[in-house]
């Protein structure tokens, strides 16, 4: 395969993951987010504990990519 192909394949790779995390971002927090959010209203009444863990989420998540990709 040739070196540009393989780039082209890489950027088109993390272009998926990336449409595919923003879906599923958009999920969480449009249908996820507001069920939790009744069920255990007295943990997430602050919303910077929500974001918090939305962020611990993300971060793990990127940290799983960058080790898969090495």
């Amino acid at each position: 395969m040739g070196r540009r192909l393989k780039a082209a394949l890489t950027l088109f790779a993390i272009g998926l993951i990336g449409f595919i995390f923003g879906i599923i971002a958009n999920t969480i927090y449009f249908r996820i987010l507001p069920l939790l959010t009744e069920s255990f209203s007295y943990i997430f009444a602050s919303s910077l504990i929500a974001w918090g863990l939305v962020g611990a989420l993300a971060a793990i998540i990127c940290c799983i990519i960058y080790a898969y990709l090495l």
